[in-house]
C-alpha cells in the first residue's frame, strides 16, 4: 500500500482499539494520551517501509518514510535497506530468489515488529522523557508525512521537521509519566504490525512467517491471490479503502469523545 493508506490504517486501528478498550475493559485515556497514541501508531504504520531507499545525494525517491526528514531520513533508509538485504542473503535458502534490494524483507517480519515495540518501551523506561521526546519527534514526523501527504509535499521536509519538533516538545511538557510510556512502544509495534497486514492484501505479499523455512525457502511471501489482491495506488486503495478507514476512525473518535461531551452537559447515555 501507499504511505498515506498505511498511516491512515494505523490511526484507524488505534482509535478503534481504544474505543473497544473503553467500552469493554473500562480502560480510559486522556485526550492527549489518545492523540499521542493515534499519531504514534500512524507513524509506526509507515516505519517498516524504511527499507525502501531513494537517492540520498539528490534528495529524491524512496518511500514516504524515507522522504520525511529530507536527506537525513533518506540516508537512514539507505542504511536500513542494505542491512535488510544483508540479512536476506545471510539467511536465504536454495529456493529463495536473488534480490538487488532489501524492500519487504527484514522490516516486514514479526520479529522486527516485536523488536521495535519492545525496544521503544525499553528506551522510554530507561531514559524517561528524553527518549520519549526523541521517539515522538520521529513518529510525529512520519504521521504528518503520511496523514497529510499533500500538505507535507508542498511544505517540504524542513516545515515537517519543525512541526514535529513543536508537537514533540508540547507532548514532552504535558504528557505524564507512568502508564503512558509503555503505550508508546505498544503503539509503535501495533503500527508496524498493521503495516504488515496492509501489505499482505497487496500482490507482492510479505515474509510474515520468517524465519520459518517453507519448502527450502526462508523468505516465503504471504499474501492474497493476485486475482483478488489490492493493486498499490489503485482506485480501490485510494478511494474505497481510505474511505472505509476514515469512517472507522471518525466513528471510533465519536464513540470516545461523545460520552464525555454529553456528561459535561449532564446528559446520561
Amino acid at each position: 500500500m501507499m504511505g498515506p493508506s498505511h498511516a491512515l490504517s494505523g490511526a484507524a486501528v488505534w482509535l478503534a482499539g481504544s474505543w473497544a478498550l473503553d467500552q469493554f475493559a473500562d480502560y480510559q485515556q486522556s485526550p492527549l494520551a489518545l492523540a499521542v497514541g493515534t499519531a504514534v501508531c500512524a507513524g509506526g504504520a509507515l516505519f517498516p517501509d524504511l527499507d525502501l531507499s531513494g537517492k540520498v545525494t539528490r534528495n529524491q525517491g524512496g518511500a514516504t518514510v524515507a522522504r520525511t526528514f529530507g536527506v537525513f531520513s533518506l540516508f537512514v533508509a539507505e542504511v536500513m535497506e542494505k542491512i535488510s538485504l544483508g540479512v536476506y542473503y545471510a539467511t536465504k535458502l536454495s529456493k529463495d530468489p536473488r534480490r538487488n534490494n532489501g524492500h519487504r524483507t527484514l522490516t516486514h517480519t514479526i520479529p522486527f515488529t516485536l523488536l521495535v515495540g519492545w525496544g521503544t518501551t525499553a528506551l522510554c523506561a530507561a531514559y524517561g522523557k528524553w527518549a520519549v521526546i526523541t521517539i515522538l519527534f520521529f513518529m510525529f514526523g512520519l504521521a504528518l508525512r503520511g496523514l497529510f501527504d499533500g500538505w507535507a509535499e508542498r511544505a517540504g521536509w524542513v516545515i515537517v521537521t519543525l512541526a514535529s519538533a513543536g508537537a514533540a516538545w508540547f507532548t514532552f511538557v504535558n504528557l505524564p509519566g507512568g502508564r503512558g510510556y509503555p503505550l508508546i512502544g505498544t503503539a509503535v509495534g501495533v503500527g508496524c504490525f498493521v503495516h504488515i497486514l496492509g501489505d499482505m492484501i497487496t500482490r507482492a505479499g510479505v515474509p510474515i512467517l520468517w524465519p520459518i523455512p517453507i519448502r527450502r525457502r526462508m523468505w516465503t511471501m504471504i499474501g492474497l491471490p493476485n486475482s483478488i489482491a489490492l493493486r498499490t495506488g489503485s482506485k480501490t486503495e485510494v478511494v474505497v479503502l481510505r474511505a472505509v478507514l476514515t469512517v472507522i476512525a471518525v466513528l471510533s473518535t465519536a464513540g470516545l469523545i461523545a460520552p464525555s461531551v454529553l456528561q459535561r452537559f449532564n446528559i446520561d447515555v
